[in-house]
């Protein structure tokens, strides 16, 4: 499949989920940025800005399968992966798959669950794969994560331990729309032309099959990455680890997400080549999650997308 017809399906998936998402086009692109490259996405944002809608659309439009788990602090890791229980009809014990077996899972308020329900995630995650009762089951070739945070609220919640937080390619900040959305979100309210309504009536039409995901994916290798803009992509990334803000930088991975990032960044915008600034835009979505800063230069008020910033000014952009 060539890279015209990846940036056909990219265009059509970003028209199709933006009949049911009003505006949100930074956050379609880059949830489309994560499926595409096979990887994963931490969704932060206030309740009832569409979160599990944009996931339930793109999982429609995409032609794959959806689940849903609600995080909470008595969740257990069976409930997740699923347990093996007895038959007595069979007298053996079958599997009774958990809602992890799906294409796209979103783990609603992934925080709520303590660390041992959320590290069940993290085999599935990194390898696609499940290990229940010592025995290893393998997950859709399309398994990916969305979960969601309330960026506002952290009481009775567990913050992410950092192995996990690394494991998702990118954090996608959804904020409120602006005014005009939301008056134009206000008047499709209660007609058939509501974003629920829409995708429930199937108005919005599925663009691909999951199976062709894979060959899509394929394409992203064709878009060139000039040799000097990996340096400056690594040497961006290295930089987190020596600024003098910065607690813990980012390892190893997040320079393989950036390029990743990029590559799909630059098939969105239509072109089969990597521009300087594909890879500051995808700077702060990949690196936001990763950076811990220093407690002294939090209580100054610095920010990590601050820091960010200052970092992408300090590097030389090649020409």
């Amino acid at each position: 499949m060539n890279m015209e017809r990846l940036k056909e399906v990219l265009a059509q998936a970003r028209s199709e989920t933006g009949k049911v998402i009003i505006g949100q086009h930074e956050v379609i692109e880059r949830a489309l940025i994560c499926i595409f490259t096979g990887n994963h996405a931490l969704v932060e944002g206030v309740p009832g800005v569409a979160k599990t809608l944009l996931v339930r659309t793109l999982a429609h439009v995409l032609g794959a399968d959806f689940a849903r788990i609600q995080f909470t602090p008595d969740l257990m890791p069976a409930d997740i992966t699923g347990t093996n229980v007895f038959n007595l009809q069979r007298n053996e014990f079958s599997l009774i798959k958990g809602p992890i077996f799906t294409s796209f899972l979103l783990a609603d308020e992934i925080n709520r669950a303590p660390a041992k329900t959320q590290s069940a995630l993290l085999q599935a995650m990194q390898e696609r794969l499940v290990t229940i009762d010592r025995e290893t089951h393998s997950l859709p070739a399309n398994f990916t994560v969305f979960a969601t945070q309330n960026p506002i609220e952290y009481e009775g919640t567990y913050p992410l331990p950092e192995a996990q937080k690394d494991r998702f390619m990118l954090k996608i900040s959804m904020t409120p729309p602006d005014r005009a959305e939301e008056l134009l979100l206000a008047q499709r309210t209660m007609t058939r032309d509501a974003p629920e309504t829409l995708l429930a009536q199937k108005v919005v039409r599925p663009v691909i099959k999951a199976e062709d995901l894979a060959e899509l994916r394929e394409g992203l290798a064709a878009i060139v990455l000039r040799e000097e803009l990996v340096a400056y992509l690594v040497d961006i990334v290295r930089a987190t680890r020596t600024h003098e803000s910065v607690l813990v930088g980012a390892g190893p991975r997040a320079t393989q997400s950036l390029i990743m990032a990029a590559r799909a960044q630059a098939a969105i915008a239509g072109r089969d080549f990597v521009t300087p600034d594909d890879i500051k835009t995808m700077a702060s979505p990949v690196l936001e999650h990763r950076l811990i800063l220093r407690p002294e230069f939090e209580i100054e008020g610095l920010t990590v997308t601050e820091v960010i910033q200052q970092i992408l000014q300090q590097i030389a952009v090649p020409r």
